[in-house]
């Protein structure tokens, strides 16, 4: 199955995060198969994407999600700053989420080096924390979507508090992404 590793985004930021969506899709003209919005229900921090994990080790991958979680304080981090992916053509647009977090920076690269140990593949790139607002499929309306994104630079909805990781089922379908909880992990509480 299709799994991701990932921090849970509440309510309120992803109805903000909405609005927000609203508000870049009207404020530029292209056409609606060029973009394909993330739904708000589906946001949250992607720790670590998996890809295909036999059944078989999802056991073990919780158990390891369950051992980093526990090594940790919960702690707060900021949402803010919007930013694009792709260059002057963007292909993604996101909100920053931690991004100058130094506590969300070093569990990510634990729980990174845990994984390798356990034989999952480090990812090539570094880890830079965001909420994906959307997907861009027409390099004209990445231009347009790219000009766009930087009057929001400076947008910032408040704080996440991080309690909790969680390891998701993606099955992707004709209507969107189907997220199903595998296991959520505590981080410890002051």
């Amino acid at each position: 199955m299709r799994c991701f590793i990932a921090i849970d985004i509440p309510e309120e930021i992803r109805a903000e995060l909405a609005d927000l969506q609203k508000k870049l899709a009207g404020q530029v003209d292209i056409r609606k198969g060029d973009v394909k919005w993330v739904e708000p229900e589906g946001m949250h921090l992607t720790l670590k994407f998996l890809g295909e994990v036999p059944d078989k080790q999802i056991v073990e991958v919780c158990n390891i999600v369950k051992e980093v979680a526990g090594r940790y304080q919960a702690f707060d981090f900021a949402v803010r700053e919007a930013g694009s992916f792709g260059g002057r053509s963007a292909r993604v647009l996101w909100i920053g989420a931690g991004l100058e977090c130094p506590e969300l920076l070093e569990l990510q690269q634990d729980l990174e080096a845990e994984l390798a140990d356990a034989g999952w593949p480090k990812e090539g790139r570094q880890f830079s924390g965001h909420l994906t607002l959307c997907r861009i499929r027409n390099s004209q309306a990445g231009e347009k979507l790219g000009e766009l994104i930087e009057q929001y630079k400076d947008y910032d909805l408040g704080t996440v508090h991080a309690a909790s990781i969680t390891v998701y089922e993606s099955q992707l379908t004709g209507q969107g992404p189907i997220y199903t909880p595998l296991g959520n992990f505590k981080l410890q509480q002051a």
